[in-house]
């Protein structure tokens, strides 16, 4: 009896722990276990149970699936921890919105032979020309106006701690805080789909392809590791680790009816 309460409390604590919701018809299961073993970026032995508490709320509240890199909880050393999202998630909130009526997003581009200033929709950037910002307008069908957004290229930049800029803002700048503009412009619009959600690009945390991403900090530029693969979750405990295989009970010796 005593067991089979043990095993009944467990499976109540298990289902406590779990978080579960559906974003666009996909089950996300997520455990405060599993976010800081598969889903923190950085120190994940330094994350603390409220800010992956946090982080569940927001994927869940915020409809945003982290297994698709949808959204990023990254840790480093003992600052708290950033919560991030992807820019392809906010495009894909934004076309789902009944309101939504389209974008124009580019580069503010200043041009040192003809001292002129360039606003053009995009990211192409002349050799001689140098980004010093971003825009973008988004607009709603329900408002008379547009919803437009200009940003600082020194303001996000991403820089190294020699003060030069860091690989991804030195290769992409236009792609870089055209994407900024992008997303500030896209929560004044819609304030009640975006609110308290914030791109890689504007906290620091760049988004680049393949599995390797870097934030910048104090000490410079930092590559912090992301797992590559999405763990199956039947094969975990509600501890975050691997169930051991159930052992098999050894044979008994046969009773001949003889008592000891």
């Amino acid at each position: 009896m005593a067991v089979g309460n043990s095993l009944v409390k467990a499976k109540k604590n298990e289902a406590k722990r779990t978080m579960t919701y559906e974003v666009a018809g996909a089950k996300v299961e997520l455990t405060p276990e599993v976010v800081k073993n598969y889903l923190v970026s950085g120190n994940k032995d330094r994350v603390t149970m409220q800010e992956i508490v946090m982080f569940m709320n927001l994927c869940k509240y915020s409809g945003l699936n982290p297994w698709m890199k949808e959204a990023y909880c990254i840790k480093y050393g003992s600052e708290p921890a950033t919560m991030v999202v992807g820019k392809d998630a906010f495009m894909k909130r934004a076309e789902k919105h009944p309101a939504y009526d389209g974008y124009q997003a580019g580069i503010i581009a200043y041009d040192p032979e003809t001292e002129t200033i360039t606003k053009r929709p995009g990211s192409f950037l002349l050799e001689r020309e140098e980004v010093v910002g971003g825009y973008a307008e988004v607009w709603r069908k329900d408002r008379e106006h547009s919803f437009v957004s200009e940003v600082s290229f020194d303001e996000y930049a991403g820089r190294k701690k020699d003060g030069s800029l860091n690989a991804q803002w030195a290769k992409r700048p236009a792609t870089m805080i055209r994407k900024v503009a992008l997303v500030q412009a896209l929560r004044e619009a819609f304030p009640a789909t975006f609110g308290g959600m914030y791109s890689a690009e504007e906290t620091g945390f760049v988004e680049v392809e393949g599995r390797e991403s870097y934030i910048t900090t104090q000490e410079g530029e930092e590559l912090i590791e992301q797992q590559d693969e999405i763990p199956d979750m039947a094969m975990y405990d509600t501890q975050g680790a691997e169930k051991e295989p159930v052992p098999q009970a050894e044979p008994q010796p046969e009773n001949d009816g003889k008592f000891f």
